[in-house]
């Protein structure tokens, strides 16, 4: 089977919807409303959608990896918009070195776990 993928777009939920719109827009994405209860979230050809929905285990297992060209500028700027200070339940976790790349991590106020990450 031959694809012709253009994107991938998960649907993550929130505990707080409003609390999570600000983050993700704070955090440098563009918002698009759809309705009262979904936006989807853009930065260039990368996007995902925000539901006002809330189930404990998807949410506490729910991870997103988003690779980026350049892990410690990214992690720079990660730590200057002081994300955690404004989001009480936002959690920053700095650079790692794996055998296959770095990354650092970032929880949002639902607790979803980000994964930025740079291949070697």
């Amino acid at each position: 089977m031959e694809h012709n993928i253009k994107s991938i777009r998960p649907f993550i939920g929130a505990t707080d919807f409003e609390v999570s719109r600000s983050f993700y827009r704070d955090l440098g994405f563009e918002e698009t409303v759809l309705a009262d209860n979904m936006s989807v979230f853009k930065s260039r050809q990368t996007a995902f959608y925000l539901q006002k929905a809330y189930v404990k285990d998807w949410i506490d297992n729910t991870m997103i990896f988003l690779e980026v060209d350049d892990v410690d500028r990214y992690w720079d700027e990660l730590s200057a918009l002081n994300l955690t200070a404004k989001y009480k339940t936002a959690r920053l976790t700095s650079t790692r070195v794996e055998h296959w790349g770095k990354e650092c991590f970032l929880h949002d106020p639902s607790g979803i776990l980000w994964h930025f990450g740079q291949f070697f």
